[in-house]
Order: structure tokens, then sequence, then C-alpha cells
């Protein structure tokens, strides 16, 4: 590909969720934070919400690297579980030795409490990731809440990060999981990077990927690559990495609006934030003209 024209190791944007390549936004950094003081305070549920492709999966993957040796961490991709199915998924995480078709639920939440009781005469407690939490059914959101009742004198026995879209808030407004929306007790939302935080993501990115030139994106370039990808790490990633494709193609060291204006023209799922744009710059033309009207 690009790479030997540009001087790189490897690919800088991937989309891949890939720690070695992970940017500390204001937005994350806050986010981990929040996730690590709430689990050593030892709260039982946790939420993270964000847009698609604003770096959920990463963070997870973060969090669980940065937990300490005091947790025992399970991690759950797809929670589209019916509730025994979760908690074989769950079981299994935690090497429980618990085989499917063994038990029926409620032996198997048995197991479950036991494995867990062990962990917390070892000092230790278990954190459950579930990703793409807004997929959960509501059966298997209850399921879960009522593994989170099991607690000793001093602290729970388990406890959940849900990561997911803003749909899982949605959810959650539902009369049948307002006592699981009751215990989460701290939550963050993921935010879009801000214009200067996108400089620095692409300069960051590239520089891990072993880029040592001048600056490959042109300030103009960057600015535009914000306003289409609306600030999502994702669609940062994909159109950074075509318009480099056509830098190279060019036989050029430099990213231009061009370049980028191309890579959108390539990418449908910009559409919404270009739509955005042009409906903000139609309403600030009839707010003027309403203003000149009332002035003559």
């Amino acid at each position: 590909m690009y790479k030997t024209h540009f001087g790189l190791r490897e690919m800088p944007f991937g989309i891949t969720p890939d720690t070695s390549f992970a940017y500390a936004s204001k937005t994350h950094r806050e986010a981990l934070n929040t996730l690590l003081v709430a689990v050593r305070n030892g709260e039982g549920f946790l939420k993270i919400t964000g847009e698609v492709g604003a770096g959920k999966t990463l963070l997870c993957r973060r969090f669980l690297r940065a937990i300490d040796e005091n947790h025992v961490a399970a991690y759950i991709p797809n929670p589209y579980l019916e509730p025994r199915t979760l908690l074989f998924a769950l079981a299994a995480e935690l090497r429980l030795g618990v085989q499917l078709g063994d038990a029926d639920q409620h032996l198997l939440l048995k197991e479950i409490a036991r494995g867990l009781l062990n962990f917390a005469r070892q000092g230790k407690t278990v954190v459950v990731c579930l990703d793409e939490a807004q997929a959960m059914p509501i059966e298997t959101l209850e399921a879960l809440r009522l593994l989170t009742n099991l607690e000793t004198e001093k602290r729970k026995l388990l406890q959940v990060v849900l990561f997911g879209q803003p749909e899982l808030d949605e959810k959650l407004e539902g009369k049948s999981v307002r006592q699981l929306k009751q215990r989460i007790t701290f939550q963050h939302h993921l935010a879009a990077l801000r214009h200067d935080e996108v400089e620095q993501y692409l300069a960051h990115r590239l520089h891990i990927a072993g880029y040592r030139g001048d600056r490959l994106f042109t300030p103009a370039a960057a600015r535009l690559v914000h306003r289409r990808s609306g600030g999502l790490p994702r669609l940062i990633n994909v159109i950074a990495h075509k318009a480099m494709l056509l830098a190279f193609s060019e036989g050029v060291q430099v990213v231009r609006p061009e370049h980028v204006k191309l890579a959108v023209a390539d990418t449908p799922a910009t559409r919404q934030y270009r739509t955005w744009r042009w409906f903000g710059f139609a309403f600030l033309l009839v707010w003027a003209g309403s203003m000149s009207w009332l002035l003559s």
C-alpha cells in the first residue's frame, strides 16, 4: 500500500480497535478515570454510551488492561443472548467449569454465585464488561441485575460495565428495567473529538505507525476531516486512510483538502454530517432574512 511511500512501519488508520494506537482524548480520559474510580469503590452497575465509532470497544479494552490484580475480568462482546446463554458465557469467561446443558438457569445461577464467593475469599471482585449492551434483551438485563444482588457485608461480588450506543438509554427507560437503571451509579457519554483533538489524533496515530516527516495532513485538510467525520474516530480513520491512498496515487507527500473531499465522497457514512452542515447553513440564511425583514 502506501507504507513505504510515507515511511511507515504499519498502517496508521485501521478500524480494528488497537490499544497501541489509543489516543487519550479528553472524553476518553474522563471515561477511563470514571471506570477505574468506580470499580475501586465497588460500585455495582456502570454505563458508558457513545455513538457508533466513538471508541467504546477501544475504551473497554484499555479499561480491562488497566484494572489491578484485585479484580477478575470477564468480557462479553456480543450480549444479544437469552438469559441462560449469557450466564453460560459468563461462567465460561470465569472458567467455572460449567458444561453447556448441565444445569437449568436456577442451578447455573447457584454455580456462578459459588464461583463469585470463591473469588471474594481470595480478595478479588469480578468485573463483567458487556459491549454492544443496547442489543441485550430485557429479560437478559434483568437476569444480570439479579446477579448483582450477590454481595457480602462489605462489597458487591460482581460489578457490571455496560458499553452501548445511545439506544441503551432508551431501553433503560422501560418500566421493566427501572430497578436496574436505579443501580447505575456512574455513567459517562463519549463525546466526539474536537477540531484540535482531530489534528492531534491524526499526528498521534501517524507517529505510532512510524511517520517521522513534517505535517502530513495540512491544517485545512485536518479541519475538513473533522467536519466530515463529525469527530468520530472510526470515520476519521476511514477518511484519513482513503485520503492517504489518494495522495500516494498522485506521488505527493502531503494530504490536501481535495484528497479529503474525494475520500468523503467515497464514504456514505459521512452523509449525515454533510446534511446537518447544509441544514445549519440554510437555517442561518432564513434567520438572516427574517432579521432583515424585521429591521426594515
